[in-house]
C-alpha cells in the first residue's frame, strides 16, 4: 500500500510540473467563472427577491454553484490528457515499468484533485471581494471545497476511463458538450429548487453535480444542516470510490489491448 500511495504521489508530481510550467493555463481556466460570478451575479441580482434561496444576496447564493460547476468543466476534460499520452506512447512506455497500475490512473485524478482545490479556494476569494458573506466561515469554505474535489475525482475518472474507451477527441468533445449544459441546468447552480419546475427539482435530486452544491451552500450557510452536508458528501464519496475502481478496471483492459 506504502509503494502505490508512493508511486501516485510520484506520478502526480508529474502531472503537477506541467501545470506549474503553463501558468497561463491557470489563469484562463478562472476566466469563465468570473464571468459566472460577476456578469452572471449583475444579470440576476433581483432573482433573490422571488424567495427560496436562503440570502438577500445572490452572489452569496451563486459562488458555491460556479465553485462546483467549474471544478465539473475542468475535470471532465481529464481523459484528454489520457488520450494524448496514449497517442505519443507514453502510456506503453510506463507499461514497461513496475509502476503501480492504479498510481499511472491515479495520480491524475490526485493532480486534478489539488487543481480543482486551488481554483475552488480562488473563485471564493473571488466572491468575497465582490461582497459575498459566507457564514458558515472557514469550515463552510473546506466543506465547500471538498465537494467540488469530490465531484471533480468523479468525472475526473469517468473522463479517463471514456479516453481509454473510445480512444478519439472528437467522442469525448462530443460527449462532454452533450453533458455539460444539462448536469448544469438540470441543478440548483442559478435558481433556488423552489422555483424550479417539480420535474427539474425530482432530476436534480439525482444529479451529483446537485450534491456537492446543497452540501456546499449549507456549510456556507449560518444554520448548516449537517445531516444533509453528510448525507450528500457521503453519496459524493462513494460514486468517487466507484468512479476511480471503474478507471482502474478500464485502464487494466486497455493493458491487456497492447
Amino acid at each position: 500500500m506504502s509503494t502505490a500511495v508512493s508511486q501516485t504521489w510520484y506520478m502526480t508530481q508529474r502531472q503537477l510540473m506541467v501545470f506549474v510550467r503553463q501558468p497561463a493555463y491557470a489563469i484562463i481556466t478562472l476566466v469563465q467563472p468570473v464571468i459566472w460570478l460577476f456578469l452572471f451575479g449583475s444579470l440576476f441580482k433581483e432573482v433573490v427577491e422571488l424567495g427560496g434561496f436562503g440570502t438577500t444576496s445572490y452572489l452569496d447564493y451563486l459562488v458555491p454553484g460556479v465553485v462546483v460547476m467549474s471544478a465539473l468543466g475542468s475535470n471532465m476534460w481529464a481523459g484528454m490528457g489520457t488520450l494524448e499520452e496514449i497517442q505519443r506512447g507514453t502510456l506503453d512506455r510506463f507499461l514497461t515499468t513496475p509502476v503501480s497500475r492504479a498510481a499511472l490512473m491515479n495520480g491524475n485524478v490526485v493532480n486534478n484533485g489539488l487543481v480543482t482545490a486551488l481554483q475552488s479556494t480562488v473563485i471564493v476569494l473571488l466572491g468575497l471581494l465582490g461582497g459575498a458573506d459566507y457564514p458558515g466561515g472557514l469550515v463552510g469554505v473546506a466543506v465547500l471545497v471538498l465537494a467540488s474535489v469530490l465531484l471533480g475525482t468523479v468525472f475526473g475518472a469517468l473522463s479517463n476511463a471514456l479516453g481509454m474507451l473510445v480512444r478519439e477527441r472528437e467522442s469525448i468533445i462530443g460527449i462532454n458538450t452533450f453533458l455539460l449544459l444539462p448536469l448544469t441546468f438540470l441543478s440548483s447552480a442559478f435558481m433556488a429548487p423552489s422555483q424550479m419546475p417539480s420535474w427539474m427539482r425530482h432530476i436534480a435530486d439525482f444529479n451529483p453535480l446537485n450534491w456537492a452544491m446543497v452540501a456546499g451552500r449549507s456549510a456556507l450557510s449560518a444554520d448548516p444542516d449537517w445531516g444533509v452536508v453528510l448525507g450528500r458528501g457521503g453519496a459524493l464519496l462513494g460514486l468517487a470510490v466507484v468512479a476511480v475502481w471503474l478507471s482502474i478496471r478500464t485502464f487494466r483492459s486497455y493493458q491487456r489491448s497492447v
